[in-house]
């Protein structure tokens, strides 16, 4: 078991280089399986989500070269089965694009049921289901696999209207319909970065999709999509983490390799709190000297604020003064890591979607677990904050979706580091033993 030992209270101060975003690459590679050649991505983050998402593909048969440790190479033209393997699949939720690739080039697929982070409830994928049936397609769940099949062996265009806004179903039924006959609408579409970025992907390769970024995608079915290169977009989330890092700790920082229009939604609610955030073309430099402001927030899809921000910022404003509003409005259940935050002296009362949190002086350091990604973000930014010493476990999480977190925080002066230690499991069986 990994562990993070941080001590906090120091300031942050330096440059931070953001990765590739990890909502867009666990997309865009499942997304090269419908290539007929050979497709080089550049800009890929090294999380553990990528790794085991390039597995997968491996398993399947595509080829996999490894450039250099932001580039890879794949070849999807041998795949020789559309079963992916339970143990790997289950592990991630973006495990479920695979569905929409396979199904999409083979007229097939058959994807364990998605793993990932654990919000205390499920996560569904019924509007996926509904554009894949309404492109063709009978799907079915048995033994924990996601069974996906079209008896004419390709998918047929449709018009497609989302019951709710998803960034999940947009982005599959996108990639199943690329090499459909006909044409496909999908309309009440998200339209976050990544949405954008995968769309670019495919048109780079020869699909035809126009809309990505707006609320109704159009999209002309091909016969194939030929090999490439193209490099995957900056990560909104990372950055805006390293953000709301230096808005709770203080300090100034500049945040290197971004896209800043992106950035809008979150810089605009840290400049409310008080925050300074200066824009240089795809850089950002983020000070905070004085007292943090309250200021309400509620999540909405993009270009609203991000659920994904949602716990780092809230953590920001447990440090505010006066008492902020945080309204959930994209998932239900995301506050799991709340009971983290009081552990080291936040004031927050939870009331179904919505959170109230009374600022206080400062947080003092305690033992605290992650429970997800984001959540997992939002407690190590607590423990830069506070006073003393954290010990943060349940790591895998934050390892998903942040490259090298440790050595970024670090080089911004940050006291933190990773432990090895045995797992209770195996302690006791030599205890037993």
């Amino acid at each position: 078991m990994t562990k993070y030992i941080v001590h906090g209270g120091k300031p942050l101060f330096g440059e931070v280089e953001i990765s590739g975003a990890k909502n867009a690459a666990v997309a865009i590679i499942p997304a090269a399986i419908l290539v007929d050649g050979v497709c080089r991505i550049e800009n890929i983050p090294q999380i553990s989500d990528v790794t085991a998402i390039l597995k997968i593909l491996e398993q399947l048969g595509a080829s996999i070269r490894s450039i250099n440790r932001h580039t890879v190479e794949i070849d999807s033209r041998h795949i020789h089965t559309t079963r992916t393997s339970y143990e790997l699949s289950r592990k991630l939720r973006a495990s479920y694009y695979l569905i929409g690739a396979l199904l999409g080039r083979f007229g097939r697929a058959e994807v364990a049921m998605p793993g990932g982070c654990n919000f205390g409830g499920v996560r569904p994928i019924d509007q996926h289901v509904k554009g894949f049936s309404a492109l063709g397609a009978g799907v079915t769940t048995e033994g924990g696999y996601i069974n996906a099949i079209v008896e004419s062996g390709r998918l047929t265009g449709a018009n497609i209207y989302l019951d709710v806004v998803s960034v999940g179903a947009t982005m599959n039924i996108m990639m199943a319909a690329v090499l459909a006959q006909g044409d496909t609408v999908i309309e009440n579409c998200a339209k976050e970065p990544h949405i954008v970025d995968l769309a670019n992907f495919l048109n780079s390769m020869g699909a035809d999709i126009r809309g990505a970024g707006t609320d109704t995608i159009k999209i002309r079915g091909v016969e194939r999509l030929s090999g490439g290169s193209y490099a995957i977009i900056p990560d909104q989330i990372e950055a805006g983490t390293y953000m709301a890092a230096v808005a709770a700790t203080g300090g100034q920082i500049l945040v290197k390799n971004i896209i800043p229009k992106h950035m809008d939604c979150i810089t605009a609610k840290l400049q409310e709190c008080g925050v300074e955030v200066e824009e240089q073309d795809d850089t950002l430099l983020v000070r905070r000297t004085a007292r943090l402001k309250k200021a309400n927030v509620k999540t909405l899809p993009y270009p609203g604020f991000p659920t994904d921000m949602q716990p780092q910022m809230t953590t920001v404003l447990t440090l505010a003064q006066g008492t902020s509003l945080v309204t959930e409005g994209v998932w239900s259940s995301r506050y799991r890591y709340v009971d983290e935050l009081k552990r080291m002296g936040a004031r927050i009362q939870v009331d179904d979607k919505t959170a109230v949190v009374e600022g206080v002086e400062k947080l003092t350091g305690a033992p605290i677990q992650a429970y997800d990604l984001r959540a997992g973000a939002a407690l190590v930014i607590a423990a830069l904050a506070a006073e003393g010493e954290s010990e943060i476990s349940n790591v895998q999480y934050i390892e998903r979706g942040y490259e090298d977190i440790i050595g970024k925080l670090r080089a911004l002066g940050a006291d933190i580091r990773a432990v090895e230690e045995p797992d209770e499991d195996v302690l006791s069986t030599a205890q037993i033993s």
